[in-house]
């Protein structure tokens, strides 16, 4: 038996009406990343660029897909830090999917629009010029972790070799 669903259900309020611009990655938390480029050539995944978060303590990795959207691998710096969020991730889910990224227009409207849709926002972070982000937390959104990100594609990013981004030693705490 199927219920029909109203169709001013997926219809969105004014004030999110073309804030969301494009779904842009999958980030998967791993142990290694090295060990998960196997199945990425496999799946035909491009290097894009890589490095660390300095003061969240982890590796970033991201690949273009030839379908569509970017695949970015999240890996601890140190794997004996519980204290790092993804270490304690890892030690909870083990390794897959973590979070997902949709790019903004407008980083603060977007964030007002989605609390007062219910959801619950967290990890605000307007500090950086080109990097806007901000959570919609799990337990609010079924389950899954929602980044929502405001930057400008037309700043390119400083491309890294893979090679160096794997072998740069993990920064001092």
């Amino acid at each position: 038996m199927t219920t029909d669903v109203p169709e001013h259900a997926l219809t969105l309020p004014g004030e999110l009406s073309g804030l969301v611009e494009r779904f842009d990655h999958l980030a998967l938390a791993v142990h290694d990343v090295r060990r998960t480029l196997p199945l990425l050539g496999f799946l035909g995944a491009t290097y894009r660029t890589g490095g660390h978060h300095r003061t969240q303590r982890f590796r970033w990795v991201q690949f273009d897909l030839a379908a569509g959207p970017k695949l970015e691998l999240l890996q601890p710096l140190d794997p004996d830090d519980r204290s790092n969020f993804l270490v304690r991730f890892l030690a909870t889910n083990g390794e897959g999917p973590h979070h997902v990224t949709f790019k903004v227009r407008d980083i603060v409207r977007t964030v007002t629009a989605v609390r007062e849709l219910g959801y619950d926002v967290v990890g605000e972070d307007f500090t950086e010029a080109n990097w806007k982000e901000a959570f919609v937390h799990p337990k609010s959104s079924h389950g899954l972790l929602i980044q929502i990100a405001e930057w400008d594609d037309a700043i390119p990013l400083r491309h890294r070799p893979l090679a160096e981004v794997l072998a740069e030693p993990d920064p001092p705490r």
